[in-house]
Order: structure tokens, then sequence, then C-alpha cells
């Protein structure tokens, strides 16, 4: 090395920027070993990794004009590499001071100034991390491009002990009317599960006395046809019976009107008169097979009338 030459060691992660004179130099330097010239050029480090800068203590007034205070608000943040020059030019290297803590600060008083302390300790508190990030990203592209918040983290604002044992109080009232609430409707939901589980079970049984009701009234029809089949079987039967019955006496008749001759009467009362035991006396017994209206009738019965005393002679 030279006597008049001095030796920098830039780490990783840091750029290196360089001032002659007080005059900013355009050549910037990444990590690794550098000469300068010493007490003529100056240099600093700058950091293109992510870093936290922490903005701590910042006072907010509310529209109602309650005072509050930010304990502790992180920004989250990184420097491209190529915008290190553009940046330390405008904004020295300690750029975060103008760039975030100042810009924080008025970005924070101005969504309190809009906003009641009920917005903005309970109401709004949710949304405040991204609506700060979004407005510092929004002013630093515009203002300082290559400069990236990552991210914004507020801390609960402080507020003064009444006020917040009121709160404290609302939020204990609101918990509690929270849980009357959830018991209400768990209430109403076990009531509901019990209306429903009762139609349920009262629609079961309406199907099942539904089903019993339509199966006696399939027993009821299945012994209705059941009984018309015997009837009609039982009437068949009948039917058939007296049939055969008149058939029967149909035939005897037309049996009896066919021996009904002249011939056979005479025949059938001749046997009569032989199985009679009885023996008559008297002048009178030839007139008896007399029939004065036929010859031929006279000469039968006297025929007769010797069979039937030889019969007798027989008997004798």
């Amino acid at each position: 090395l030279s006597p008049i030459t001095y030796r920098i060691d830039i780490i990783k992660n840091f750029f290196c920027i360089f001032l002659m004179g007080g005059a900013l130099l355009t050549a910037t330097s990444g990590p690794g070993f550098h000469l300068m010239l010493p007490f003529i050029t100056t240099y600093k480090s700058v950091q293109t990794t992510i870093q936290t800068d922490e903005v701590k203590n910042v006072p907010c007034g509310t529209s109602g004009g309650v005072m509050i205070y930010f304990d502790r608000i992180e920004v989250v943040n990184f420097l491209v590499p190529s915008a290190v020059y553009d940046i330390v030019r405008n904004f020295t290297a300690d750029y975060d001071k103008a760039l975030i803590f100042n810009k924080v600060h008025h970005e924070l008083n101005q969504f309190c100034s809009v906003h009641s302390l009920q917005e903005v300790y309970i109401g709004l508190f949710d949304q405040i991390d991204e609506n700060l990030k979004l407005t510092l990203q929004e002013d630093l592209t515009s203002m300082a491009p290559g400069l990236i918040i990552q991210a914004v983290r507020v801390t609960k604002p402080n507020i003064p002990e009444s006020i917040r044992r009121n709160y404290e109080l609302m939020e204990s009232e609101k918990t509690k009317l929270l849980i009357s609430q959830q018991t209400q409707k768990v209430v109403e939901k076990e009531a509901e599960t019990e209306r429903i589980k009762a139609i349920i079970e009262a629609e079961k049984m309406a199907q099942v006395a539904e089903i019993k009701f339509a199966q006696q009234i399939m027993e009821k029809e299945t012994e209705k046809k059941i009984s018309e089949i015997d009837d009609q079987a039982f009437l068949a039967r009948q039917r058939a019976k007296a049939d055969a019955e008149f058939y029967t006496a149909e035939r005897a008749a037309e049996a009896n009107k066919l021996k009904l001759t002249p011939e056979y009467l005479q025949l059938m009362k001749y046997k009569a008169i032989a199985a009679n035991s009885k023996i008559y006396f008297g002048n009178e017994i030839p007139q008896m097979f007399v029939d004065s209206g036929s010859a031929g009738s006279s000469i039968k019965a006297t025929a007769a009338l010797d069979i039937i005393s030889e019969q007798i002679l027989d008997l004798d």
C-alpha cells in the first residue's frame, strides 16, 4: 500500500459510497477491499438487505381531541443496490430518517386526525398496518424509487388511563354480551335441533302408520278376494251339484215316462196284487179285473185272474 492510501473493508450485504472533499462520487463499491485517499476521501456503508427501522413514541391526536401515543412502529424495508447512489444523493446516507421516520409520523397523525378514538383504538386498528404500508410505498415509489417497504407493524396505542379503564369495562361488557348472545344462539340451535328431531320422529311415525294402514288395507283386500274366490267356488260346486241332481231327476223322469206304458202299468198292478197275501171270497172277484170298455182288456183280465188264482193255490 502507498503511504498516502488507506484500505477499507466492505462486508457482505452493504454498499459503499465515497465522498471526496464533501462531494459525492458517482462510483459505488460492493463488498470487499477498497483503497481510498485518507483525509480527502471519506466513505459510508449503506445496507442493501432487509432491515427493520423502529419508530418509537409517536404522538397522535384523534378527531375528538384525545392525545394518544404509539409506543413502537416497525417498518421492514430494503434498498435496491442500483438505487443506492440516487437515494444517498437526494436524502443522504441517513435516508431512512427522511423517508421512513418522518413519513410514519406524518401519516399516523393524518390518520388519527380524521378518526375518532373508538376507530383508532378498536374499530380501524387492524387496518392501520396495511394502510400505512400502502401509503409509505406509494410515496416512496414517486420520491425514492428502489426503497421497498415489505411490512409495517404497529403496536396498540397508549391512551389515557381513565379512558382505558372505560374501554376495558366496555370490552368486558361486550364480551359478556357476546357470551350471552352465543349462549342464546346455542339454546336456539338446540331448540331448533329438538324441533327438527320431533318433526322427523313425527314424520317417521306417520310413515309407519301409513305403511301399516296400507298393509291392513292390502290384507283386507286379500281376504276379500279369497272370500270372493271361495264364494265363487262354493257357488260353482252348488251349481254343479244342482245341475247334476237336475240332470239325474230329468233322466229319471224321462226313464219313468218311458216306463209308464199301459202294459207296464198293468204288469205293476198285477205284481202288486200278487204280492198281496190276502184272499178274497165272493162272486164279484172276477169282475175286479174286467174293463167294460174293451173286450181285449177283459180277456187280459181273465188271464191275469187265472195267474193270480194259481199263485194263491201255490201259497196254500
